[in-house]
């Protein structure tokens, strides 16, 4: 079982940055693919970002192309989603995923491949 904890979450006005990370630790990170999901109030966890397990292949929410980028560092066991030019329907608590089985070539989106979830960081976007 792999142990992930966000950080970098907070306050931010429309238009600014910011940066959340995920530190996994507990097994091999750079086996696995790894998601970004949000869920704002009243609404369903969904998927904002995935990457796989080399790093090569990226998904993004139609949402956030173009503003969110999603990174690893797999020699830090480390995941990233930097977000720029923030909206205030950004407005959620985001939370980091790590999939449940190695070496996934496809389906790096599907969230009930993910097996392992994180506290979550909230992230509020005023206007």
């Amino acid at each position: 079982q792999v142990q992930l904890v966000e950080s970098g979450g907070g306050l931010v006005q429309a238009g600014g940055s910011l940066r959340l990370s995920c530190a996994a630790s507990g097994r091999t990170f750079n086996r696995y693919a790894m998601g970004w999901f949000r869920q704002a109030p009243g609404k369903e966890r969904a998927v904002v970002a995935a990457v796989d397990w080399s790093g090569s292949s990226t998904y993004y929410a139609d949402s956030v192309k173009g503003r969110f980028t999603i990174s690893r560092d797999n020699t830090k066991n480390t995941m990233y989603l930097q977000m720029d030019s923030l909206k205030p329907e950004d407005t959620a608590v985001y939370v980091c995923a790590a999939d449940s089985r190695p070496w996934r070539a496809s389906g790096i989106t599907t969230e009930t491949n993910f097996g392992s979830w994180g506290q979550g960081t909230q992230v509020t976007v005023s206007s």
